[in-house]
This record gives C-alpha cells, sequence and structure tokens, in this order.
C-alpha cells in the first residue's frame, strides 16, 4: 500500500510539473522587462485594440452554442432512454465523429458549402440565409460549427448523469401526476442534470473560448483568432491574455466542482 501511494504521488508530481512549469514560464515571460519586473503586459490588456469586441464575440458564440447543443441533445438523449435504448450505440458513435475528423478538414467542407449556396441559389429565399449566417457581428455559421464540434464532449456529460438516475421513473411519476412530456422534462429530469448541464455547458464554454482552426480560415475574429494576431506585434501582450484566460478556465472548474459537490450533498440530506 504504501509503494502505491508513493507512485501515486509520484504521478501527481510529474503532472503538476507537467502543467505548471510551462505556465510558470509564461507568467515570467510576462512580466521580465528589462531593469526588473513590470506588470503593464496584464495593465494593458482590457485597453487593448479588439479586446473588448472579440472577447464579447466569443462569450456570444458561447451562449448560443450551450443553448443550441443542450435543446438538440437533452430530449434527444431522454428519448433515447425511454424509447430506443438500443439505437445508443450509433448515436454514440455518430456524436464521436468529430473527433476523428480534422478541424482542417471540417472546415474545408463547411467553406464548400457556404460557397456553393450563393453560386446555386441566388434565385431562391436560402440566399439571404447564407448570407445572414456569415454576418461578422455575429457568425452564427461558427455557432453550428461548434455544436458539431462539442457533440463529444456534450454526450458524455450528459450520458453520465442520465445512467446516474432513474429516468424512467422519474417520468412515469411526473406523467401520473398530470404532467406533460414537456413538464416532465422540465420538473423532474432537468433538476437531477444540474451536474451534467453545468458540466456540458463548462466544456462547451472552454471549446469556444479556446477554438482557434475553424474561426481562422472562415475569416472571423472571436478571441482565439485575436490572440494569435495580437502575439504578432505584442508578444508579452498575447501571452499574458492566454494566462489570465486560463486562470479565469481553472477558476471556472474550481466553482463547477464545489457547486457540483454542494448540489450532491444537498440532494443526499
Amino acid at each position: 500500500m504504501a509503494r502505491l501511494n508513493l507512485w501515486r504521488w509520484a504521478v501527481l508530481a510529474f503532472a503538476a510539473l507537467y502543467f505548471l512549469v510551462p505556465l510558470a514560464a509564461s507568467v515570467v515571460f510576462t512580466v521580465d522587462v528589462p531593469g526588473g519586473i513590470s506588470f503593464e503586459a496584464y495593465s494593458r490588456i482590457v485597453s487593448a485594440d479588439g479586446f473588448t469586441s472579440s472577447l464579447l464575440l466569443s462569450l456570444e458564440l458561447a451562449g448560443a452554442t450551450i443553448a443550441v447543443v443542450l435543446l438538440l441533445m437533452v430530449p434527444a438523449m431522454v428519448a433515447l432512454r425511454l424509447g430506443a435504448p438500443r439505437l445508443r450505440p450509433v448515436v454514440e458513435v455518430v456524436c464521436s465523429l468529430p473527433l476523428v475528423v480534422p478541424p482542417i478538414a471540417f472546415v474545408a467542407g463547411i467553406s464548400t458549402v457556404l460557397k456553393w449556396g450563393p453560386e446555386h441559389l441566388s434565385r431562391t429565399p436560402l440566399f439571404e440565409t447564407f448570407v445572414a449566417i456569415q454576418n461578422p457581428s455575429f457568425p452564427f455559421v461558427l455557432v453550428l460549427a461548434y455544436v458539431v464540434m462539442a457533440l463529444p464532449f456534450v454526450y458524455r456529460a450528459l450520458d453520465s448523469g442520465l445512467r446516474a438516475i432513474d429516468v424512467r421513473t422519474l417520468v412515469e411519476a411526473a406523467r401520473s401526476c398530470g404532467a406533460g412530456w414537456p413538464q416532465a422534462l422540465a420538473r423532474a429530469v432537468l433538476p437531477n442534470l444540474r451536474g451534467a448541464l453545468l458540466n456540458a455547458a463548462f466544456l462547451t464554454l472552454a471549446l469556444v473560448l479556446g477554438e482557434f482552426t475553424v474561426a481562422q480560415l472562415l475569416g472571423f475574429r472571436p478571441f482565439a483568432v485575436w490572440i494569435y494576431s495580437v502575439g504578432g506585434s505584442q508578444a508579452q501582450l498575447s501571452v499574458a491574455v492566454s494566462v489570465l484566460s486560463l486562470v479565469v478556465t481553472w477558476a471556472l472548474l474550481l466553482a463547477l466542482t464545489a457547486f457540483g459537490g454542494r448540489s450532491r450533498t444537498a440532494s443526499r440530506g
């Protein structure tokens, strides 16, 4: 047992070094200036040109992506568990496909469709749809792409949450009390999936804030693309923003973990 604990601590220490050493090096790079230490790179983040607009755009895209993917996946997975459990392997494979498709190939397909649409649908109402989803102020085409990319993570989070509860009993109890299907889903199932929904939302938020390839190749400028563009002329500022975003992400993860733990404790109580 002592030897097992020793190996466990060794693995944890190696993992800590693997993550903390690059982070520490990044922090040193941002504060190391000729003549001493300065936090000017961090003080210039908010006033940097394009920071606010790109961050707000990414947050808007994240909110829309979370809403769309949850509205799509929650009813589908509940219906799958209640009415067609044999189709679960098929849905799992379909939702896992974005993990095996390279982002460059994925965005190449999107670009092909976006170029094909206006050429062949210019005399139909769908032409305006193709123009609208590419609006630079809110490119909804990125939301559609991020929904597909988030499917594996959202599926795993929701599947774990549904495995932990008896969905059929909850729905039947709600239905026997006179609730309709939407009410049964909203009042009986969703409160018991709070932790899974938070996990899915957090994973989607992290995906959208850090996604670069699709947005860059489609010509839009959310937060990750802005960090890359700033890095060419202001390296310290770019690294400072990356460090700050990583710290904020960790803080959100810790808050989510603490909230989920309190929710489980309250449920057991």
